[in-house]
């Protein structure tokens, strides 16, 4: 009876390893066994926006702007952004148009790239 038992524990080991075997061939079909590149995240596309208030104090610009895809947002609204970089502050004039992208830094909701629009 413990060489019934083993044979069957054999049988049943060969065959999880053959389907495994099969299964990792399956994955690489068609790619000549190298690995498919990982999808690219979508680029988030810039928004434009208002400037309404240039706070350089708090290193914080208030913007009016559309959508926010790639944050959530998808209603038009105003709020306070931190900026990535202060210089960008002087740049920035109450009433301006710009265009930015927006993510979230730590946390905090930040302008990491904007232009302005002439």
């Amino acid at each position: 009876m413990n060489t019934a038992f083993t044979a069957a524990l054999i049988a049943l080991a060969a065959t999880f390893s053959a389907s495994a075997m099969a299964a990792g061939e399956h994955e690489s079909h068609g790619s000549m066994g190298m690995s498919a590149p990982a999808a690219a995240p979508a680029a988030a596309q810039m928004a434009e926006g208002v400037v309404k208030k240039v706070d350089k104090a708090a290193g914080k610009v208030t913007l009016a702007h559309g959508p926010l895809t790639n944050l959530g947002m998808n209603m038009p609204m105003t709020m306070a952004f931190r900026v990535k970089d202060a210089t960008w502050l002087d740049q920035m004039k109450e009433g301006s148009k710009i265009r930015f992208m927006a993510d979230s830094v730590n946390g905090a909701l930040t302008v990491v790239k904007f232009e302005p629009v002439k």
